[in-house]
């Protein structure tokens, strides 16, 4: 989606991820018809984690405000999910929203708000009723003043009590659940020194030193060798493609005949649970979000043979793990294959970003060739592996890769 779009939504219940590189406080807004929140109880977030119709949640790689829109109150018109940044601001940060039914996990829309500078706080997008029918709508409207700004503008009251002494060093920060809301807003507790709204948690460690990363143009990996997808100090959050190729091996100056080899991903969860898988006879999964080329059947010719695309930034919260891999169907060994390679490139430009060359070849069916993985920070790292393993299918390939993750 871009900044004003719309859709309607297929899902009286859907899920609004908010994903980013840097912790994020996702918050969600029950507003009635004249744009304001009917009171504080209309204001969802860690703290107050659920409303009529509205709930807050997080999975730790993204906060989700979930909306019934059959348990809306009448008088609801609108529900907006705002972000805010842990102490800084949005400048080199895109955060990515994704919109999907609750129920199922398919991906209706995803947003990523372009050009954000200093914004501290953000609307993300609206899930709204128009003509009896609930939409969503891409926003992207910053704020300078953090979620404070956001709150005041929509009608939550924020009781100010005044300036905090400064401490010797800073504490850690707490988030205090807050009290029962009073009239007139939401009152800290005693003797805070600050109102409950959230507070800046500690800031992302770097990158480790010496990481890998895509600042300095295409990155040749060696087997086992790690690249962060990273550049220019941001993670790397839009689509990818992952080009496979092959060839037949060459004998005494006599072309082999064809080799029919498979290339498949395998998505995996936190407890290196399969949660889906995407090859020739399934060519997407997870709502679109990984997208399968189609069939090869003889790996002739210049070029990738298959290749698979992924949006990174609207992936399920749920997927950690991406394992690529490539089988032969017809029982072929890969003696008989030559110039195996993965590479992995920006699926809009097609600039290639990283690639791996299998240089050594072992007489079995089946091969993970390379892992990406969800880091807590919210980037993506690229593993190349060159591991075989006898499997002729995909189905065969997801326990060792399970285990390889």
């Amino acid at each position: 989606m871009t900044p004003g779009s719309n859709l309607p939504l297929s899902a009286a219940r859907v899920a609004v991820d908010v994903t980013a590189p840097v912790r994020l406080d996702v918050s969600g807004l029950l507003l009635g018809e004249s744009g304001k929140v009917r009171s504080d109880d209309d204001f969802i977030f860690y703290n107050q984690p659920a409303g009529p119709g509205v709930a807050h949640s997080s999975s730790g790689a993204a906060d989700t405000i979930t909306v019934d829109t059959g348990a809306l109150p009448a008088d609801v018109e609108r529900v907006v999910v705002t972000a805010s940044v842990d102490g800084g601001t949005f400048a080199g940060t895109e955060p990515t929203a994704t919109v999907r039914d609750a129920a199922s996990g398919a991906v209706i829309a995803t947003f990523t708000p372009p050009r954000l500078t200093a914004e501290t706080a953000l609307v993300v997008v609206e899930v709204y009723r128009r003509a009896g029918a609930w939409k969503v709508r891409a926003v992207g409207q910053g704020y300078a003043e953090g979620l404070a700004g956001i709150a005041t503008d929509f009608g939550v009251s924020v009781d100010d009590p005044g300036p905090a002494p400064t401490p010797q060093a800073p504490p850690a920060p707490v988030r205090t659940p807050p009290p029962a809301p009073q009239a007139g807003g939401f009152a800290p507790p005693p003797c805070a020194p600050a109102p409950a709204w959230p507070a800046p948690a500690a800031p992302v460690a770097p990158p480790a030193s010496g990481k890998i990363n895509l600042d300095k143009g295409r990155v040749s990996l060696q087997k086992n060798q790690t690249v962060s997808l990273v550049k220019g100090g941001r993670p790397l959050l839009s689509s990818v493609r992952m080009g496979l190729g092959w060839e037949p091996a060459h004998s005494t100056g006599r072309r082999a005949k064809a080799v029919d080899l498979d290339a498949s991903v395998i998505a995996f969860g936190p407890q290196r649970n399969k949660i889906d898988a995407c090859f020739f006879g399934k060519l997407q999964i997870l709502g679109g979000t990984i997208q399968h080329s189609g069939d090869n059947l003889t790996g002739e010719g210049a070029g990738d043979d298959e290749a698979i695309t992924v949006h990174l930034g609207g992936l399920p919260p749920e997927v950690t793990g991406l394992v690529f891999t490539v089988n032969s169907f017809s029982g072929q060994k890969f003696t008989d294959v030559a110039k195996a390679y993965c590479r992995l490139l920006d699926a809009a430009t097609g600039e290639e970003l990283v690639r791996f060359d299998l240089t050594s070849s072992e007489p079995r069916t089946g091969v993970m060739m390379a892992k990406l993985i969800r880091q807590h920070s919210g980037e993506w790292e690229m593993t190349a592996m060159g591991e075989y393993v006898d499997s002729r299918t995909v189905r065969g390939m997801a326990k060792p890769a399970a285990a390889a993750l």
